[in-house]
């Protein structure tokens, strides 16, 4: 993979594909900017670098059609904002008008375009697309790790036709991370794996089993393997159709002496609201008809002393429904632990980036990924496409 460091770009139209894709509110204001800032090292260096730059993005699911509530021109203004320097603004990403602005780009300018996903050919990673958009550079460089996992015109078309293509800051930094902490960490690994469900976390949970020390399980998908094991969830969310899976992911753990930790206390309560009845018990005495939405305090100081003997340490997924004071304890007490840790820590995005937020540790772990969806088809132990098109 070749890093744009290694390319000369002065002078160059050079295509920066970002991931904008940034959470905004009702009235469009944008209410967390972290993918903005994590590209702006190599905003600033291709501007002193004196490249002609053009940012392409796409933000939320306009489904093909231009939607006003999903243009660019808001997060344009906001990245003009941090910059402290004018940015022009393509009202699309293709077509004459598009390119006559390239055109008239000069050193150290740049260009946004009009959110891509604007186009159904983006998703549809369409040829014909994809060279429209390569049209419009010399260098093509992605810096968009959070959808590198996708076969998209912007991520894996625009290189078959660029003239130059390389990864950016973020990229690299993202792919040094997981670098550092799966394939070549400091012992023991030790994985947190939380969140709803075993279904979207099957694949990353087999094969993190070839590679880690300790497998510490959370969120509702610890009900599943519970049941796996022959206790009564009662009225927890399980996924029936997965308990065999499960119980044979608990039985390959043992058989490659993995440390396979589940929960022995559970945080529950008598129905899925904010102002539930809780009740703290042990896995096999959940009442009838309740629910658990959160590990207990006894499984918590457990799992926070497996976290303090890490070498690396890799965390996805909440330990309960962290959205509600109520079941958010047990996500505070893991953040806390890893924060605490001197070991090399990684957080998956999506999330578990919000979770780290809200636990007030994400200035205190090692790295917060930008990328939920990327993060885990590399913990499946896949390439990423977007990556691979570089190469």
């Amino acid at each position: 993979m070749k890093s744009v460091r290694d390319i000369d770009v002065t002078s160059k139209r050079v295509f920066v594909r970002v991931d904008y894709n940034v959470p905004v509110d009702e009235e469009l204001n944008i209410t967390d900017d972290n993918r903005i800032l994590e590209t702006l090292d190599l905003i600033l260096y291709l501007v002193e670098q004196n490249a002609r730059i053009i940012i392409a993005s796409h933000l939320g699911r306009p489904k093909g059609k231009k939607d006003p509530k999903f243009s660019l021109s808001t997060v344009c203004k906001r990245v003009s904002q941090l910059l402290k320097k004018q940015i022009f603004f393509a009202d699309d990403c293709i077509g004459d008008s598009v390119t006559k602005m390239v055109r008239q780009l000069t050193n150290g300018q740049i260009l946004m375009l009009e959110n891509l996903r604007f186009h159904s050919e983006e998703e549809k990673n369409d040829d014909t697309f994809a060279k429209k958009l390569a049209d419009l550079c010399d260098v093509y460089v992605n810096d968009a790790f959070a959808v590198s996992h996708r076969d998209q015109a912007s991520i894996t078309g625009i290189p078959k036709f660029a003239k130059e293509s390389g990864a950016g800051f973020l990229l690299e930094k993202e792919m040094q991370a997981y670098h550092d902490s799966v394939e070549n960490p400091k012992r023991p690994l030790v994985a947190i794996i939380g969140g709803a469900k075993v279904s979207s976390k099957l694949e990353a949970l087999e094969n993190m089993l070839k590679f880690v020390d300790k497998l510490i399980i959370g969120g509702a998908m610890a009900n599943t393997f519970l049941k796996s094991q022959g206790f009564d969830t009662k009225g927890s969310m399980i996924e029936e159709d997965l308990l065999d899976k499960a119980a044979s992911i608990v039985q390959k753990a043992k058989e490659k002496g993995v440390d396979f930790l589940l929960p022995h206390d559970l945080v529950c309560a008598d129905k899925f609201d904010k102002d539930a009845q809780v009740k703290k018990v042990l896995v096999d005495q959940i009442p009838d008809q309740w629910m658990a939405l959160d590990i207990g305090p006894k499984t918590a100081l457990q799992y926070a002393k497996a976290i303090k003997e890490a070498g690396t340490i890799v965390w996805n997924g909440p330990m309960g429904v962290f959205e509600m004071e109520k079941f958010m304890s047990g996500t505070q007490v893991i953040a806390d632990a890893i924060a605490d840790s001197s070991a090399f820590s990684i957080v998956g995005g999506g999330d578990t980036g919000l979770a780290a937020k809200k636990c007030n540790v994400a200035d205190k772990v090692s790295y917060v990924s930008t990328g939920g969806g990327a993060f885990l088809h590399l913990m499946e132990g896949k390439k990423l496409p977007g990556v691979v098109a570089l190469e």
